[in-house]
């Protein structure tokens, strides 16, 4: 929301005949008119209230001169549950008509535009003495079927006073499970395996280079997300729901050897992308439903549907050390 106060602050240039900026924001009348006025930066507010919200720009497309063409063709459209007080007031700004936009001159000035319900409680006499508040994930409380549930607008802004103890839960309130003591199985690979459901299981550690053969023969001709990992063992997998901005998509997570994380959408059987492995990479329980995966260039926010997200950081934590410790000893 800061954002958008100090978005709202800058609209003092009458007319520019020059773009420069990001492509996702350009007003159509730059593109179809080469010259842009104060109404083309209330076209970039509602760009950016979309995106806030979203997690992704209104216009997107595979590059700049497709991106253009569906801005002027005013081709976009909202997620699901995308907050309704939002939703109206970006459909108020990203009007084709630049005199047509809430905010501007001809539709009474920036008063209606402060007036819209999206901001309701701003105090805009002093909003530039304020504090703006800490951004943080925005964690909201679990419904019982979270695949249905993504917060309203309501919860939203309610919870900017609270959103540092909600965010502040750390790991070590969890229930610390049992630490795995190593046993040896002898040829029996089975034992090696803890299945959870038919998408989730776990390896142990602890097999011989022989035993981890077997395993990826049993992995090969028996696992459907085998694919996906590059001939790599998967040490464990299942179902998470991967966040961006304020909605999620379910993905199948594959913790692999390498390491790897790679995430794929389980409908399509389509690989989505990987998240990048490094020693920086750390991973952080956030509840029992949400952890982060820390990297140095993002942070990936994911949510176990069944509830064992400090099993995932745990598993990711034993690779991770499995893969930098062992390294660090054997090369003393």
């Amino acid at each position: 929301m800061c954002i958008v106060y100090k978005t709202l602050q800058l609209f003092s240039i009458a007319r520019a005949n020059s773009f420069v900026g990001t492509a996702q924001y350009v007003s159509p009348e730059l593109l179809t008119e080469k010259s842009a006025c104060k109404s083309s930066d209330l076209w970039a507010l509602g760009c950016i209230i979309y995106q806030l919200v979203a997690g992704l720009p209104p216009f997107r497309a595979g590059n700049e001169y497709l991106i253009f063409q569906k801005i002027i063709k005013l081709e976009y459209d909202f997620p699901e549950k995308f907050f309704p007080r939002a939703k109206d007031l970006v459909e108020k700004l990203l009007v084709l008509e630049p005199t047509k936009r809430l905010g501007c001159e001809e539709m009474g000035g920036y008063g209606p535009l402060k007036a819209h319900s999206f901001f309701d409680g701003i105090t805009w006499q002093d909003v530039h003495l304020q504090t703006p508040p800490k951004l943080t994930a925005y964690l909201p409380a679990m419904a019982e079927d979270d695949e249905e549930f993504y917060g309203n607008y309501d919860d939203l802004l309610s919870q900017f006073g609270g959103m540092q103890v909600a965010s502040s839960v750390s790991s070590q309130t969890l229930p610390s499970p049992e630490p795995v003591q190593p046993q040896k199985f002898g040829s029996n690979i089975e034992q090696y395996i803890h299945d959870l459901d038919n998408n989730s299981f776990e390896l142990d550690l602890q097999f011989s280079e022989e035993e981890k053969r077997l395993l990826l023969e049993k992995q090969a001709g028996g696992n459907q997300w085998h694919q996906f990992v590059e001939n790599n063992l998967i040490l464990k997998m299942g179902p998470v729901d991967k966040r961006k901005g304020l909605f999620a998509r379910r993905r199948q997570l594959l913790l692999t050897e390498g390491p790897h994380l790679y995430y794929v959408d389980p409908v399509n059987k389509v690989l989505k992308g990987e998240i990048p492995w490094s020693q920086e990479l750390r991973p952080e329980a956030k509840n029992f439903k949400t952890f982060f995966v820390h990297t140095p260039n993002r942070t990936y926010y994911l949510m176990d549907p069944s509830g064992n997200a400090h099993k995932w950081c745990k598993k990711i934590q034993e690779v991770w050390r499995h893969r930098y410790q062992n390294h660090q000893n054997s090369s003393i």
